[in-house]
């Protein structure tokens, strides 16, 4: 029975061999963890379709495979065909983000399989300690968080690699994992796409009053909510960028529904979170669901339905600060992604020839030169600046 990598969700192509449970010899039984796959969106354990002895691993760990390739026989003891034993979908475990790190051997014999919480395995890929090479004291033979503390402590030959490491004048770290999978991604973004960017200058000043004016009355809504509400509104009225190429059949589909990815930095790395059907959310809800992806994304803690199904992407890097303007590559296969620059008080000159002090943000939006043109881009940042800088605009559209 061959056991292969599945399309996770939305369009995965490829997944890195983070690590195996099994080796040839073991038995499983159905639903047993045999492997831990790295897209550039997560971690998923690949679960066993049926009870057996695993024959052969077909893969190496660190190598990146195809959707379709096989990844281990198994000799099930089944009598009957089992569904999944020839290539049909099992469902996923799914866990937090890690990335793939070179680990110091313990000195004791490897287990056969390696039992650990997300936390736990966190605790000793910070620490260099090879989870394979620990005998669990907990329920099963699962590894605890105290095994792990207590090869840290006997574990010398970690601490002579530190020393090493630390008289280097070079040193190196693994490309691997999360790191690898967003790399490749957008690789192929920039290489597949034709990026144009347009750029604009929006007078946020009176949204800026807007918002200290509900703030006053008890409702702190960010700029963001007000950025993204003005999206869905400018996507409604632009359907193009709201939509995606299939280069294959030559068609261009164009999404019904408004589903808004945020481009949120990590610990790990880039992370899209996406709010979904963000023309149906007030302005309390989107920022409730906006902090709530957020948090989870500094935590490590999005599920596959958070990561996926976004159909436009903005990026807010003026909280970052220093930053006047970019050229975002785009999520692919979206057609659009939008950034926001740090706000900052400028002279203008007004409809009277005045030089009075505005609060100005730059804005870069990034577009498949494929599927629109430069004056879609410009009649699009248009209407998006307008509806920015009369808030009651916004507002009434709303209504």
């Amino acid at each position: 029975m061959e056991v292969k990598l599945h399309d996770i969700g939305e369009g995965m192509t490829q997944a890195d061999i983070n690590q195996f449970f099994v080796q040839p010899g073991d038995t499983v039984k159905a639903d047993d963890p045999l492997v831990e796959v790295q897209t550039d969106k997560m971690t998923a354990e690949i679960p066993s379709p049926a009870s057996g002895v695993i024959k052969e691993l077909k893969v190496e760990i660190g190598s990146t495979i195809s959707v379709g390739t096989t990844v281990l026989i198994i000799e099930s003891k089944d009598k009957k065909t089992v569904p999944g034993s020839v290539g049909e979908e099992k469902e996923m475990k799914l866990e937090p983000f890690t990335v793939q790190r070179n680990f110091v051997k313990h000195q004791q014999e490897p287990s056969k399989r390696t039992l650990a919480s997300p936390y736990t395995r966190k605790i000793a890929r910070e620490n260099d300690i090879d989870l394979e090479y620990i005998t669990g004291t907990g329920k099963g033979n699962r590894i605890t968080d105290e095994d792990v503390y207590s090869a840290i402590k006997n574990n010398q030959q970690s601490a002579d690699i530190k020393k090493q490491e630390s008289e280097q004048e070079v040193k190196t770290i693994p490309y691997s994992g999360m790191r690898k999978q967003i790399g490749k991604k957008m690789t192929e973004s920039l290489l597949t796409i034709p990026h144009c960017t347009h750029f604009e200058e929006v007078d946020v000043t009176e949204l800026l009053k807007v918002k200290e004016q509900l703030k006053e009355k008890g409702k702190n809504i960010s700029a963001t909510v007000f950025f993204i509400k003005a999206l869905s509104i400018c996507l409604k009225e632009f359907p193009l960028f709201n939509a995606f190429l299939d280069e294959k059949n030559e068609m261009i589909h164009l999404h019904e529904k408004i589903h808004i990815g945020l481009a949120t930095d990590t610990s790990e790395g880039l992370i899209v979170p996406v709010i979904h059907h963000v023309q149906n959310q007030s302005f309390s809800m989107l920022q409730k669901k906006m902090k709530e992806l957020v948090d989870k994304a500094n935590a490590h803690a999005l599920t596959l339905e958070d990561v996926t199904g976004g159909t436009f992407t903005i990026s807010n890097v003026g909280p970052l600060g220093g930053s006047t303007g970019a050229t975002p590559i785009l999520n692919k296969p979206e057609i659009g992604l939008m950034a926001f620059h740090k706000t900052k008080k400028r002279p203008m000159v007004n409809e009277l020839d005045e030089i009075v002090v505005r609060s100005m943000m730059n804005i870069s939006m990034s577009y498949d030169h494929r599927v629109v043109d430069g004056a879609s881009a410009v009649a699009f940042t248009n209407r998006f600046t307008e509806l920015i800088e009369r808030p009651t605009l916004l507002f009434v559209e709303l209504m």
